[in-house]
């Protein structure tokens, strides 16, 4: 059985040296974390990605990044609340001077970058570069050039996936703490596992790609997670929270966003989350509040509140479960207000993530990415194999790729492996508008400003 206080290991893959090692520092390590997300590039970058609605236009609707922040801010209530509880539950933790607010630190970090690994225009985009491998005569190509493990890397992308591999990368990485990196990888098992167990919430989708695998095991190691099998692990405990702040926050924000967007009626909305205030919900209160936005902001601040408690509530209940690895399911599905909760994410699927407009901007992702992937790939390829096809539009394409692109080295023709991640590293990593211009200006369709 996994054990808290190993499970709660503050050391990183770089240094062994704290570098918070001083008593009288103001910063816990699981806080350094949270700082080191923030101020990141790639998380200012999710300011301009989906979240529901492509390229928004509407002030009022949400990004990735303030849904990110939200899920975090979430995610902090969840952890130092469960934190409470396990304090309580095991004094030898406090003795070892960890606190509530730890607990809630680490959630709060990994929800922060949840959705760090997200490609533009959201599941789209996801589809869209998992096709282009899959479909396009470019992208298929590179097949019979890598290792089959590598090639279900790259024919099933994730955005799960990618964030891991973000944030633990040699050159580039943030340098969480193990216990951080385990919270955020709510999927522990490789992409090449096919024959998942359908018991296991954890094996819904993958967490890390080939190349991760070893970085995964280290840290798994290092945390004392338990093995399934060869290949998967149980999930971190905090993972469970981790996932209850976004399973809250995008259900009932969604909602919110579909209503101020005109796509779901108040009087509907209002029909929702007062079944899961239950005798919390006093409509003659919520006539005190004049416009349509006010009633929202305060059914959905109480809303997600209950929400929070039911689910810290189910996390205590199952913690010795969730240590054990019996326990292995979405907490959100097992609170009181389950049933409440997947209402709404079906008429979400009705009337919101299947509209005109969210489906037609979506449309245009695919477009846009498998553009961009396919005057990449078509260069790297005529570069490297189809040598007596490389011209000079191809020169002038590569020329677009980041400087500390591996363009160079006789390995790549041994495997492209390497080269074809840095590219969907280069792909995934832009913004939605930063991606539409880019395909703009290598499709001839405009121009740069002179």
């Amino acid at each position: 059985m996994m054990n808290w206080e190993k499970l709660l290991s503050s050391d990183r893959f770089d240094s062994s040296k704290k570098e918070n090692s001083s008593p009288e520092s103001f910063r816990s390590e699981f806080e350094i974390d949270y700082d080191r997300i923030i101020f990141s590039a790639p998380f200012r970058n999710l300011q301009d990605k989906t979240q529901v609605f492509p390229l928004p236009e509407n002030d009022f609707v949400h990004t990735r990044l303030t849904h990110s922040l939200e899920v975090s801010s979430v995610g902090r209530s969840l952890g130092k609340s469960a934190g409470e509880y396990l304090i309580n539950k095991y004094p030898n933790l406090a003795e070892k001077g960890i606190h509530s607010s730890d607990f809630g630190a680490i959630v709060a970090a990994a929800a922060l970058a949840h959705d760090i690994g997200n490609p533009p225009f959201g599941h789209a985009g996801e589809e869209a570069i998992s096709d282009f491998f899959k479909h396009h005569p470019y992208g298929f190509i590179w097949r019979t050039h890598v290792k089959p493990h590598e090639w279900d890397d790259l024919t099933n992308f994730e955005g799960n996936s990618q964030g891991f591999r973000m944030l633990v990368s040699k050159d580039n990485g943030l340098k969480l703490s193990y216990a951080t990196l385990a919270a955020f990888t709510k999927y522990p098992r490789p992409s090449h596992i096919f024959k998942r167990d359908h018991n296991r919430r954890s094996q819904k989708k993958f967490g890390f790609f080939t190349d991760q695998q070893k970085d995964y095991a280290q840290l798994a190691s290092e945390l004392g997670l338990t093995k399934i099998n060869a290949e998967c692990w149980l999930r971190h405990p905090l993972a469970f929270l981790v996932e209850a702040a976004d399973d809250i926050c995008y259900s009932i924000i969604d909602l919110e966003d579909g209503c101020t967007m005109g796509l779901v009626s108040i009087e509907q909305t209002i029909e929702l989350l007062a079944e899961i205030l239950g005798d919390k919900f006093k409509p003659e209160k919520l006539e005190k509040y004049k416009t349509d936005s006010q009633k929202l902001a305060i059914l959905r601040a109480m809303t997600i509140g209950s929400l929070i408690s039911e689910a810290v509530e189910a996390f205590c209940a199952n913690e010795e479960a969730i240590l054990s690895g019996d326990f292995d399911k979405a907490l959100t599905d097992i609170i009181p207000s389950a049933k409440p909760l997947e209402k709404i994410s079906h008429l979400s699927v009705k009337k919101i993530y299947r509209s005109k407009p969210v489906l037609e901007k979506e449309a245009a992702g695919f477009q846009v990415l498998e553009g961009l992937l396919e005057v990449f790939s078509k260069a790297l390829n005529h570069k490297f194999y189809q040598t007596e096809l490389y011209s000079g539009k191809d020169k002038s394409i590569l020329r677009l790729l980041p400087e500390d692109f591996p363009l160079d080295g006789w390995e790549i023709k041994v495997n492209p492996y390497p080269l074809l991640r840095a590219l969907v590293d280069f792909i995934s990593g832009m913004t939605d508008r930063y991606a539409l211009s880019l395909y703009r200006r290598v499709k001839g369709i405009s121009l740069p400003a002179t």
